[in-house]
């Protein structure tokens, strides 16, 4: 498997920080010498990492000509969790432990999100909103690369991205440990700022256009819409997400 070239001072920073063993090496431009290199310089020197100096052709080709900030990192490819990973987390959330504090769980669902952007996007915003966890099929669904790293500026290595074989029984044994799902259409009834979605709550966004397959939606318990007072139909799914987030974080923290 090729390594992956995550680049640009939030995804590089990040990654030292929560997933360093994935790190092969840092590659920094040979004329920069300011303080935002010199931190990364130290905190790969206390990891001790290889630290590679090289001009910014070397960088460009790496990094597709992106806006690298002059700071990439070669690791190996970060991987999405599974079924199991999900049922722990579910389990410690859930703990009768007096040790553990137990909290509603808080899950984005994405269904059919397939371009790199968005999902970088949404798991970005997951993961300021507090989120628990990413849900996507394995199939029809972006993979984890360098461009969801670049644009989730780091939260991949802290949000945890879980893809499962069938989502459809996937929402269904959410809703036996008691989950609510809520699943975001155009043609719902009510409008986001009008749903419930304090408790455990699985959000459920759609692919652009599309949006959530049929089984998907007879899955869900409850539809909500976001209001649109101008001319056009929808938001972007990563727009979308985190306009839905948000309201749910808000209803939440009264």
């Amino acid at each position: 498997m090729n390594p992956d070239v995550l680049f640009g001072f939030h995804a590089v920073k990040t990654t030292l920080k929560f997933d360093p063993t994935r790190v092969k090496k840092l590659l920094i431009i040979a004329d920069r010498k300011d303080q935002r290199i010199a931190q990364v310089i130290e905190t790969a020197q206390q990891l001790k990492l290889p630290i590679e100096r090289c001009n910014r052709k070397v960088l460009d080709e790496l990094t597709d000509r992106a806006a690298h900030q002059g700071v990439a990192i070669v690791c190996d490819p970060i991987k999405a969790k599974d079924e199991a990973f999900l049922d722990k987390l579910l389990d410690n959330l859930a703990s009768t432990d007096p040790d553990v504090a137990s909290e509603a769980p808080f899950l984005l669902v994405l269904d059919g999100v397939t371009d790199p952007h968005n999902l970088g996007a949404c798991i970005r915003s997951a993961d300021a909103a507090g989120v628990h966890a990413v849900i996507a099929p394995k199939n029809n669904s972006a993979p984890l690369n360098p461009t969801v790293a670049k644009v989730a500026c780091g939260a991949v290595d802290v949000m945890p991205y879980v893809q499962v074989t069938n989502l459809a029984r996937t929402l269904q044994k959410l809703q036996h440990r008691g989950i609510w799902i809520a699943g975001t259409s155009g043609d719902a009834e009510q409008d986001v700022y009008q749903s419930n979605l304090v408790g455990p709550l699985a959000l459920v966004m759609g692919a652009e256009g599309k949006g959530m397959r049929r089984l998907t939606q007879e899955n869900c318990d409850f539809l909500l819409k976001i209001p649109m007072a101008g001319e056009v139909s929808s938001l972007n799914v990563s727009v979308a997400t985190g306009v839905c987030l948000y309201e749910a974080l808000r209803q939440r923290r009264k």
